[in-house]
């Protein structure tokens, strides 16, 4: 159901694919022009991938760089939720925000629990109305609508980029091009920066056919996220979808397919436009948000991903990551592999190889039984979604065992439609429970299973602890994604798993109507009416960044974790779930900084960070050294210079940062004296311009020189300020430890002359107020 194409690629007339290569002969190639009805010119052939490419027609347009080195880019429109919008606005303020420049949207989807942390989630609402009260902004209440549902049905434009400080700003099926990121990408373009970056590859996902009954578009998510995420094939790159295909797919199921695919590590995505997505912005109420996109004539790809949609089949994403991909009939036909498999799994993630999720027991008469589904977001909380839910379930009994349905509307809009159809009565009557629009169940602060659950879900993710367990604590579950028919048809089936195909005699397509009123009555829209006079409302939970140092002349890292994982997620770096809600008062949240990870890396982080302090003042007042520092630092030499070294922490992981464009995976280690990662490769943009803007050095080994990493060694990197000045691509460092002193080279790759002025500053906040020395 998915091939892929390692090499560039032509694209003729948005219909026609044919390999770049020298086995497709010039007869050939212009057999393939002709069918498409272009005139075969081999001299207008594109050379350079990407030429020619819906997203390139995007990004010139928005590119200030003038063809001079990367790309410069400024976005229209700006989005975060309120688990990122108190640090964005923060940070801000400290390089001297005056007003959003830019249409800004604040949204509270995410931490609408006040009974967690007492009253700080809803304080941090109100310090979001006061923002866009003075500076200009738009709020969406909580529960009034997710983020990216709104930004869909209020925001989006064909032709458009959109940056949001979520990791599924995603909205290509509408001709958006939109990237999540952390939020001091935000802030640069709060205060008229740019989003720079080398030009991404582009990749095309050539559609064709049409999906079964009963095949939804997590489905065909989850087979391309399955074919394209380990090899990296899309990684960093822009995913462009075309092909005959798209025709035959709604745009509701156009934004599920597209909304996942962030888990392929990609940069963003883009897909052609047509009557459908116009017919969507004209039922939104904005006719003008529509123009048609397409790629030129002839558009060159640096490779191709084929997915005939005819034969993709009910997917079951099992734990622990988007990827692991299976059908559900391989799944129901070889269950006790599969078990183990993830029960091996478990132990490994976990790291505790007496933890096991108990799976063989879920095994009734041969049928695998799971405890709990649950349909919601910006992924499963969608109109047709919903309405194919409650088709499966008309009439069903959901039943009053132990397994559960929960399904949260992804907008007030939508979950007034679906009760005007009669779709919400239809699932409250099956025993359903119908909740309001909340991306609790996606990162682990809504629904929780039991111990040794097991969730079926169609969310976003299904990363370790994304369900809420706590592993530390003896609790223990485990989330598998799927699509919200199958889900339906499961609990059709008394919670024992089965395709949304058995029930695909059901579904039937269900018109949509908009209504905005609800959004009329309660959006706060300020958006270029800023009130500077008026005050920022803040929580005693809100607590402002503390002041940090520049990049010290020498550094010297304890390396307060070492981690030999494939992958390590933002989710480990720093977990979601109800510690999110702590995202205001950055000492406080980095407490949690690695706890289920490496629960020994904060202890190890505060004895670097004591010994700096104690550095400081000997530097500052003349003081003795103590002598844990004394022993510290004679292992760097005999003639030191104290003043010359700052004494901090390091993590090594072998490729972190996939998952979360939440910029706290990276300032938490900043609070507790971080200066750097070391990684073989990191997983996203996105986790490493969080790291460069929080003033940590993304340092880069080669694999063979992992092995040298210990935890609690410590990390020399002699000249590190000189290096980061001259623009050196690597530098010679030292592991210390047990008397042995071990070289190792750490590369500085990629950074732009911006990157290190912000690293020798210390942070993006120091380098705006160095900026406004000067």
């Amino acid at each position: 159901m998915i091939s892929l194409v390692d090499r560039p690629v032509y694209l003729f007339n948005g219909d026609v694919l044919c390999e770049r290569s020298e086995k497709v002969g010039k007869a050939e190639m212009e057999g393939l022009m002709s069918k498409a009805g272009l005139t075969p010119d081999a001299k207008a052939l594109p050379t350079v991938p990407g030429v020619g490419t819906m997203s390139y027609g995007i990004i010139d347009s928005h590119d200030t760089s003038g063809g001079k080195g990367g790309l410069r880019l400024r976005f229209d429109k700006l989005t975060s939720h309120d688990i990122t919008y108190v640090g964005v606005v923060q940070t801000a303020i400290a390089c001297g925000l005056t007003e959003f420049p830019v249409p800004y949207v604040l949204t509270n989807c995410h931490n609408s629990l006040c009974a967690v942390g007492g009253t700080i989630n809803e304080d941090d609402h109100v310090f979001g109305l006061s923002a866009c009260r003075k500076f200009g902004g738009e709020y969406v209440p909580a529960h009034v609508a997710v983020i990216h549902q709104y930004m869909r049905e209020m925001m989006a434009e064909s032709g458009a980029m959109i940056l949001g400080t979520d990791s599924h700003t995603r909205y290509g099926a509408l001709g958006t091009l939109a990237v999540g990121e952390g939020g001091p990408e935000l802030v640069k373009q709060l205060l008229g920066r740019t989003y720079d970056m080398a030009r991404p590859g582009v990749v095309c996902i050539y559609l064709k056919g049409a999906p079964r009954p009963g095949v939804g578009p997590q489905d065909v998510a989850l087979a391309i996220i399955g074919a394209v995420f380990e090899n990296g094939f899309v990684k960093n790159k822009a995913m462009e979808f075309v092909g005959p295909g798209i025709g035959s797919l709604s745009v509701d199921f156009r934004l599920g397919i597209d909304v996942m695919t962030t888990e392929t590590a990609c940069w963003s995505s883009i897909w052609r436009t047509d009557e459908a997505i116009k017919e969507f912005y004209c039922l939104h109420g904005r006719p003008e948000a529509y123009k048609r996109i397409d790629p030129d004539d002839v558009a060159l790809y640096d490779g191709a991903v084929v997915v005939d949609l005819d034969k993709v089949e009910p997917m079951i994403a099992l734990p622990y990551h988007p990827s692991n991909a299976v059908t559900i009939r391989e799944f129901v036909e070889n269950p006790v592999d599969m078990i183990e498999a993830v029960e091996t799994e478990t132990a490994r993630v976990m790291e505790n190889s007496s933890l096991r999720l108990g799976l063989v027991d879920k095994l009734v008469d041969g049928r695998f039984t799971v405890d709990q589904g649950i349909i919601a977001g910006c992924s499963g909380g969608t109109f047709e979604n919903v309405v194919a839910a409650s088709q499966i379930l008309d009439g069903a009994d959901t039943g009053a065992g132990k397994f559960s349905l929960s399904v949260y509307p992804a907008s007030q809009p939508v979950n007034m439609e679906l009760v005007a159809n009669g779709s919400i009565g239809k699932l409250m009557a099956a025993g359903a429970i119908v909740k309001t629009a909340f991306c609790g169940p996606c990162f682990g602060a809504g629904d929780t299973p039991c111990h040794r659950g097991f969730s079926v879900r169609h969310t976003t993710r299904n990363f370790p602890n994304r369900e809420g367990s706590k592993p530390g604590d003896g609790q223990l579950s485990a989330v598998a994604l799927m699509d919200a028919r199958s889900i339906a048809a499961t609990a059709a089936n008394g919670g024992v798993l089965t395709p949304g195909t058995a029930f695909a005699d059901r579904l039937t397509p269900v018109p949509y109507r908009f209504d905005g009123e609800v959004y009329d009555k309660r959006v706060y829209r300020g958006v270029g009416r800023p009130h500077p006079e008026e005050e920022l409302v803040y929580g005693p939970n809100i607590k402002p960044w503390p002041e940090i140092s520049p990049l010290p002349e020498d550094q010297l890292l304890l390396m307060a974790a070492v981690i030999d994982d494939p992958v390590t997620t933002t989710d480990e770096l720093i977990p979601s779930g109800e510690t999110s809600s702590l995202r205001s008062n950055p000492m406080k949240l980095a407490e949690f900084t690695l706890s289920r990870k490496e629960p020994r890396f904060v202890g190890r982080a505060k004895v670097a960070q004591a010994l700096e302090d104690c550095r400081k003042k000997s530097v500052s007042d003349g003081t003795s050294l103590s002598d844990d520092l004394a022993e510290i630092l004679s292992l760097v030499g005999e003639h030191v210079d104290v003043g010359r070294i700052g004494i901090g922490s390091a993590v090594f992981a072998v490729k972190p940062g996939d998952g979360s464009a939440r910029e706290q995976a990276a300032s938490s280690q900043k609070m507790l004296g971080g200066q750097a990662n070391v990684a073989v490769e990191y997983a996203t943009k996105r986790y490493r311009s969080n790291l460069i803007n929080w003033g940590m050095v993304p340092y880069v080994v080669e694999p063979e020189e992992q092995g040298k990493f210990r935890a609690e060694d410590w990390l020399y990197v002699p000249g590190i300020r000189k290096a980061m000045k001259e623009g050196a691509t690597e530098i010679q460092a030292f592991l210390l430890g047990d008397h042995d002193r071990v070289p190792v080279i750490l590369k500085l790759t990629a950074l732009e002359k911006e990157d290190r002025d912000i690293i020798l500053s210390g942070c993006l906040m120091n380098y705006y107020r160095d900026c406004s020395d000067r």
